[in-house]
């Protein structure tokens, strides 16, 4: 395979599992849809600076882009991922004792999803003071009907921005679980929008070194709901 066909193959990779079409991808580079359809089929020898739109535009760093993660280029967001209603794909738990609260997301998000999380967890955070907290988010499951994973929708992504600023009101750091490299990335990017770059730890390694690192930063031994699945 040659350079430009591997390059097209990632950016429309990256795009799927962004849940974005080429056309929200272009608007969102401010490039033509045609353009963007060009790079996928391997057609374009895209420009640094065009390389860094679409970095910016998919949440992630020029670098993350050429590294060696791979993913299906199958789109995510379809109407069969929202099947399974979000309340019963969202947990969440309180430890009192070591003021940790954990969250779960199962499957992919929406906005309203989001706003959902955020009135419930405002509710639960606004027994505590400022900066309180210890807060781990655990996306591992965050993936499509077929198993895929998924990061953050646009959408979701920036109504993530504001979700994010409310919890680190309550929050001394705030650890995620991701389910790939690509949402790390993705996590850097929107935390450094919110303004909570510095208080937040993205993970991902295999299973039980990710979920013990979560421990260790929380100060905790173990979490009732975030717990070692593989």
């Amino acid at each position: 395979m040659d350079i430009l066909t591997d390059f097209g193959q990632r950016i429309k990779a990256l795009r799927s599992r962004s849940g974005m079409s080429q056309e929200a991808l272009a608007e969102r580079c401010q490039l033509d849809r045609t353009y963007i359809g060009g790079i996928e089929r391997g057609e374009r020898n895209v420009s640094l600076i065009n390389i860094e739109r679409i970095a910016h535009a998919l949440n992630v760093s020029v670098s993350y882009i050429f590294t060696e993660e791979r993913l299906t280029p199958i789109a995510a967001y379809q109407q069969k991922d929202f099947i399974v209603p979000f309340s019963e794909r969202f947990k969440y738990c309180v430890d009192p004792g070591n003021k940790v609260l954990a969250f779960q997301v199962n499957g992919l998000l929406t906005g309203e999803s989001v706003d959902y999380m955020s009135k419930t967890l405002r509710d639960v955070c606004s027994v505590y003071e400022q900066g309180e907290l210890n807060i781990i988010v655990d996306h591992r499951e965050m993936k499509t009907a077929n198993g895929e994973a998924a990061v953050y929708s646009p959408e979701v992504a920036e109504r993530a921005v504001l979700f994010q600023q409310m919890l680190m009101d309550y929050s001394k750091k705030a650890i995620v679980l991701c389910n790939s490299d690509f949402m790390v990335h993705q996590m850097h990017h929107v935390t450094k929008i919110s303004g909570i770059y510095d208080k937040t730890v993205p993970l991902f390694a295999k299973d039980r070194t990710m979920v013990d690192q979560a421990y260790s930063i929380a100060g905790v031994n173990g979490n009732e709901l975030i717990t070692y699945t593989k």
